[in-house]
């Protein structure tokens, strides 16, 4: 029964670590390349054109295959398999993360930004002082529905040897007892009942995506007021 508790634990941390690791990534890249999107430079609006056409339109199955497989031979050398995941998840969800911000800031008058220019600050303080703060406020909503994608896309880890949630119930087979044991708490922890371990990992998936909502609306409660 140890063993399968340290699976579960081990499950849920993995879990977490793709969905912050991630999470910090995509958030990171994708405001780069939002402001990217709208700088008034051809040849940055045009790169991260390329870059959210081109990894937002790939299956994330293949992104991950990427960093699963070539990154290792083109380093020459082996690499964690959740640090890379962790990478490729950022990549991918960086592409929505962007758009949302690109969204958000044309939703910014756009006199506001030109009386900014006007009073001689750079491009890069116009979009930190007066436009970005402005567009975090209106895209609170749809980020929090990329970061519940993210935290679901954790699962597609699981097919390149993560241990998360997505995989614990292959795992479990390992310390599966053949038949029922009677109670249903340990069938479900044991994977001796793959229909109840199941509902007890989108139970956990269901806990997180609530404390994601929860902690949308305490960001849209508090910007509210400063507005």
């Amino acid at each position: 029964m140890e063993g399968i508790a340290s699976l579960w634990v081990q499950a849920i941390i993995g879990t977490l670590v793709l969905f912050f690791g991630g999470g910090i990534i995509a958030l990171i890249l994708g405001v780069l390349v939002g402001a990217m999107r709208v700088s008034p430079i051809p040849i940055a609006r045009g790169v991260g054109a390329v870059y959210v056409n081109w990894i937002r339109n790939t299956p994330l199955t293949l992104v991950m295959f990427f960093f699963a497989f070539a990154i290792p031979i083109l380093l020459g050398q082996r690499i964690n398999a959740i640090a890379l995941a962790t990478v490729a998840l950022g990549i991918y969800t960086a592409t929505y993360v962007a758009e949302t911000i690109r969204s958000g800031v044309n939703t910014v008058p756009v006199g506001q930004a030109e009386a900014a220019r006007a009073l001689g600050l750079t491009f890069g303080q116009v979009m930190s002082l007066v436009v970005m703060p402005q567009a975090f406020r209106s895209v609170v909503p749809p980020m929090m529905s990329v970061l519940i994608a993210l935290l679901k896309n954790t699962t597609v880890a699981a097919g390149f040897s993560v241990l998360n949630l997505g995989s614990v119930s292959a795992n479990l087979s390992e310390h599966r007892e053949a038949g029922g044991t009677g109670n249903i708490f340990l069938e479900m922890v044991s994977g001796a009942n793959q229909l109840l371990t199941l509902l007890l990992i989108a139970a956990i998936f269901v806990v997180l995506v609530l404390l994601l909502a929860w902690l949308q609306r305490v960001l849209e409660k508090k910007w509210r007021v400063e507005r």
